[in-house]
């Protein structure tokens, strides 16, 4: 059997209220459920449970999805974790593929590695005499033994293979301690990747330890001269850790970001720490690499609210995350903000020197990351004179040309246009002169289109539908988007909203296969959809054919179109 068929079988078996009533109150409402939504505040019941089709949607904060997503969400894990965890809950033997075991079994000796290697390090740090200039550093950076043994900061030996020695001995193999990424193979046999440096442990949203930060000391580095290191050295991927995948810190913070609270990103891993010190425990890292979608699909899971803490010279520019991959913040489909560190100066600086309260203020008072792109931008150009006034508008102009909601566009025109003492229109000019072409997105607050809906959730209710209605059915946008989301499930029988890929049409979707609005008939609502799709290529026609010379091909072959058209609507409007 398949991974497609233990997933079936898991859902099957799985009773979708039962397993939120375990960790929320759920009450009977018609042909469904309402639950007290876990994922935001509140004293009412504002989730829809639809235990036939095994759906969730909460129309206070908007989350919906099915078992699996419940299971991820409420609890951190993937989907194949959620689908082992609900699988055990069922009474229910997964197939496992030879390959996929043998790699599970790889990736758990691998992690029993890093398990030994952090107590090793950890020991070292606080007994060996060689690692007294990293004992130091911590010192000066305010750190004492209790905070030390919290996170098991270690130090790695400076000879080549301390490490791979003694867990060998220990008892692990070759081919674990390659895997997990402690030793590789040389000339000579394996030598240890980390050597003479300060080490952070790594652990996966499960608590699992995957891998290593690693920070030179500069005394041991000046002594040590065959050290051509950089400042700082990370794990490298491999078969537990995917540096695109975890962020330092997040196994701690994230309950305390599910609670409502913003979840804080600052540069590294010392400065994790201080903000923990300094009572800001939603405080994360990325290793090693820059901020990327894979980071965000993490925070996504706890929370919405996420705050760049990044010194003040890179604020700005740090929030660019990998180029232009971050073009606005509602691409996102988070509330992302930009902390301003005081004096320029980093979190575990301002720990250091007793300024703890000051980061909890700078978090508290984080401005919405696009404001902050436009004043950071602004402030470095001379507004007062006119031809500063015009760069600062071109530099702002470009970050305008990403947004694509038109309303906030408008918003942040005004605001620059105040500053650089022009009309808002000259903004607008100058940001459509970016040759960009964003797609607007309507109001989401706007009520949908009630033929449309109801041609939607009846396509949700019977696949069969997908054989007559198409995108041209749609003038609404999200309506739009959210069909040719599951356009390509024609012919498969089922439609299932939890597996669309796109978050925003996911969403969408489930909210109308859980609505419990009577509809007309099947065939009435797509009549009538027939009939606006008619109308409108019609209208169409008579306006390019009113502009056309009758006596061309062109225009013969239109009018012979509008005729079948209008007789075509004759015909539907008689049945």
């Amino acid at each position: 059997m398949t991974e497609r068929g233990d997933i079936d079988r898991v859902r099957e078996a799985t009773d979708l209220v039962e397993l939120i009533s375990e960790v929320t109150k759920v009450k009977r409402s018609g042909r469904s459920f309402m639950a007290v939504c876990p994922f935001h505040e509140e004293k009412t019941p504002s989730m829809s449970v639809d235990q036939a089709r095994g759906l969730y949607n909460c129309f206070g904060c908007g989350k919906s999805g099915d078992i699996f997503t419940f299971v991820e969400e409420t609890q951190g894990l993937d989907f194949r974790d959620a689908l082992e965890l609900l699988a055990r809950r069922a009474g229910i033997t997964l197939v496992r593929d030879p390959a996929d075991a043998q790699r599970r079994g790889r990736r758990g000796a691998a992690v029993e590695a890093i398990r030994q290697a952090i107590e090793v390090y950890h020991d070292r740090l606080k007994k060996a005499a060689e690692a007294g200039p990293a004992r130091a550093y911590l010192r000066n950076r305010g750190y004492d033994v209790t905070i030390i043994d919290e996170w098991k900061v270690g130090f790695a030996a400076t000879d080549w293979d301390t490490l791979t020695k003694e867990l060998r001995a220990g008892g692990v193999e070759d081919r674990a301690l390659i895997d997990a990424g402690l030793s590789r193979r040389g000339r000579h046999g394996l030598f240890d990747v980390f050597r003479g440096r300060l080490l952070f442990p790594i652990h996966d949203l499960r608590g699992d330890p995957v891998g290593f930060g690693g920070r030179r000391i500069e005394e041991i580095d000046r002594n040590w001269t065959n050290n051509p290191d950089a400042k700082y050295v990370n794990s490298a991927d491999s078969i537990v850790y995917h540096k695109a995948q975890i962020l330092f810190g997040l196994d701690r913070a994230r309950l305390e970001i599910s609670e409502e609270e913003p979840a804080v990103i600052v540069e590294g891993y010392t400065d994790v720490i201080a903000m923990h010190q300094a009572g800001v425990k939603t405080a994360v890292a990325t290793c090693g690499t820059a901020l990327g979608e894979g980071h965000f699909d993490l925070l996504r899971r706890f929370g919405d609210r996420v705050v760049l803490a990044f010194d003040a010279d890179e604020a700005g520019s740090r929030a660019a995350l990998r180029g232009d991959e971050l073009q606005s913040p509602f691409r996102l489909d988070l509330d992302l903000r930009v902390a301003a560190m005081p004096d320029g100066l980093d979190p575990a600086d301002l720990v250091q020197q007793g300024r703890g309260e000051e980061l909890v203020t700078a978090v508290r008072e984080s401005r919405p990351l696009l404001e902050s792109r436009i004043m950071n931008d602004l402030g470095r150009h001379d507004l007062e004179t006119p031809e500063g006034r015009a760069r600062a508008l071109d530099a702002v102009a470009a970050h305008l040309a990403k947004v694509k909601d038109l309303n906030v566009r408008d918003d942040y025109a005004g605001v620059v246009a105040h500053h650089v003492r022009v009309d808002r229109k000259v903004v607008h000019d100058a940001v459509e002169g970016r040759d960009i072409s964003p797609v607007f997105f309507p109001d989401p607050e706007r009520p949908f289109d009630r033929i449309e809906e109801a041609l939607l959730r009846v396509v949700l209710d019977d696949p069969k539908a997908l054989e007559v209605v198409t995108e041209a059915d749609f003038t609404d946008e999200r309506l739009r988007h959210a069909f040719l989301s599951i356009e390509d499930r024609r012919g498969s029988g089922i439609i299932d909203p939890a597996t669309v890929l796109d978050p925003v049409a996911r969403s969408l979707l489930i909210r109308l296969a859980v609505d419990e609005e009577p509809l007309p008939s099947r065939g009435e609502i797509l009549a009538r959809a027939k009939e606006r799709r008619l109308d409108r290529e019609i209208a169409v026609l008579q306006r390019e054919l009113a502009s056309m010379d009758e006596e061309t091909e062109a225009h013969s072959a239109k009018l012979r179109r509008l005729i079948a058209l209008q007789q075509e609507k004759r015909s539907s409007t008689r049945m």
